[in-house]
């Protein structure tokens, strides 16, 4: 089922004016939903996953879902069913990875190559399933190399299977893992002073809208090679 409804001041896309498609598809864990911000002529679908502790409405979700269309490339946002259900807590992550794998053949069915991504938690689901579902690349944002404190517990194997080209963007203090904790040879964009959630501190020069610029500005480029 999809619905078209124009962008609210806290949707993604805000500020652009345009109208987004939501459409619900059905996993085995109950609905899941896709937002999409199509290109007038799309090259190829990015597909974002949200993180654990939000939704599609994250910073860095919204500011790509509004700059990349101009750029040729359509843009889905995609709500897993916890989230949709309004649960406070996501699954485990095979769980998570199963609601990723039903909403596939949906972003595929726009008949270009598509490129898995997501933050955080969305993150570590492309990783894991771009191999199977023959994921163009992985874009992987503010992935959570480990937890807070503990770099010996390293999910970078998550990263390094990914089996695909793959694009990683971390806050300069994200404490789930600074880009200089990377193993050698990960593509990596450091966001100047960002968190996890790629916030910057109020007084920081550079600023929010130039962090965000830093992510939109890479990502572009590195797509523009797809």
């Amino acid at each position: 089922m999809s619905t078209d409804s124009t962008d609210s001041p806290d949707s993604p896309g805000t500020g652009t004016g345009t109208t987004g498609t939501t459409e619900e598809v059905a996993t085995p864990a109950g609905p899941a939903r896709i937002t999409w911000r199509r290109a007038a002529r799309p090259r190829l679908v990015l597909a974002l996953g949200h993180g654990a502790g939000g939704g599609v409405e994250a910073r860095d979700l919204r500011a790509l879902a509004d700059a990349l269309p101009a750029h040729g490339v359509s843009v889905a946002l995609v709500e897993q069913p916890w989230r949709v259900a309004g649960r406070k807590l996501a699954p485990a992550p095979g769980k998570l990875d199963e609601g990723w794998r039903a909403v596939w053949p949906v972003l595929e069915g726009e008949g270009l190559p598509v490129v898995s991504g997501g933050r955080s938690a969305g993150a570590r689901v492309a990783c894991r399933t771009a191999a199977e579902l023959g994921a163009r690349a992985v874009l992987a944002l503010a992935f959570p190399l480990h937890p807070p404190g503990k770099p010996e517990r390293s999910r970078a194997g998550e990263l390094l299977e990914a089996g695909v080209r793959t694009l990683v963007v971390q806050g300069g203090r994200d404490p789930f893992g600074r880009p200089g904790e990377f193993p050698e040879g990960t593509e990596v964009v450091e966001v100047p002073g960002g968190d996890h959630g790629f916030a910057v501190p109020k007084r920081a020069v550079p600023g929010q809208e130039e962090a965000l610029g830093v992510i939109t500005g890479a990502v572009r480029e590195w797509l523009a090679r797809e």
